[in-house]
């Protein structure tokens, strides 16, 4: 059963693209499905973590509002992070789930079993997930990978309640 899900956040959570304002801040654009199925998978009693290789405050807001309490930022090694959020759980990587979109999510893709990739990820990564998504990131990919969990899981029912 899968107890983790761990999200890559550019390319996946969003389009991939970093805006900046005049003023320099830093603009992220997120879609509000995958929002909420973050914060229902958590409502079941799952777990969600963040491991992203940017840093940005506006990660740390995203994931506040959508109940994650794990939040890696600034990693290179995604797969050593990966262990270390599962030991902090007390669960196996046969319990997580992973969703990426390039060659830095590849070291944790090989690592576990359920691994999912939007549709316009890096061609080079299809070669290493399980599921291949038909949203791109930052465009429902992250809700069609809980929803497809959800469903593999016999969670459905108990997530429409």
């Amino acid at each position: 059963m899968i107890e983790l899900i761990v999200l890559d956040v550019d390319g996946t959570l969003t389009d991939g693209k970093i805006y900046y304002s005049e003023s320099g801040d830093e603009i992220k654009l997120f879609n509000t499905k995958d929002g909420l199925m973050i914060k229902s998978w958590n409502a079941l009693g799952k777990k969600s973590a963040i491991i992203t290789g940017r840093v940005s405050k506006i990660v740390e807001r995203r994931a506040k509002e959508l109940d994650i309490t794990i939040v890696r930022q600034g990693i290179r090694n995604k797969a050593d992070e990966l262990k270390r959020i599962t030991n902090h759980f007390g669960i196996t990587l046969d319990e997580v789930a992973v969703i990426g979109d390039d060659m830095n999510d590849f070291s944790m893709l090989k690592l576990v079993k359920r691994t999912f990739a939007p549709y316009d990820a890096s061609s080079f990564i299809y070669e290493y997930v399980n599921y291949p998504l038909n949203k791109k990131g930052g465009e429902g990919a992250v809700a069609e990978m809980i929803e497809i969990l959800l469903k593999e899981e016999n969670l459905y029912n108990k997530f429409l309640e």
